[in-house]
């Protein structure tokens, strides 16, 4: 400690303080860290549109409007059966 002028309380006053920020800074950044983790009153407060997302998610998952649509229009498209060999059969659409 040549070039140094501090006393041994100096030193202990300057690491005391040290602390006390440091303790000051982790409570903060544990606050922070409570806030940003919290999902559950993040998705309470945007629940319909989460709900919504996963009906469409849901929906698009399952087959969507391609499968809609096969149900809904199947019947107009059908026509008489003509042969049936095993899973296949031979329909006559005009």
């Amino acid at each position: 400690m040549a070039g140094n002028s501090r006393t041994a309380e100096q030193v202990r006053a300057d690491i005391e303080s040290e602390r006390e920020r440091l303790a000051k800074a982790v409570d903060q950044l544990r606050e922070g860290m409570g806030e940003a983790t919290d999902v559950a009153s993040k998705l309470r407060a945007k629940l319909p549109l989460a709900g919504a997302a996963a009906l469409a998610a849901g929906f698009f998952v399952a087959g969507g409007i391609g499968a809609t649509a096969r149900l809904l229009f199947r019947r107009g498209r059908e026509g008489t059966r003509k042969a049936r060999v095993g899973r296949f059969t031979f329909v006559d659409r005009s």
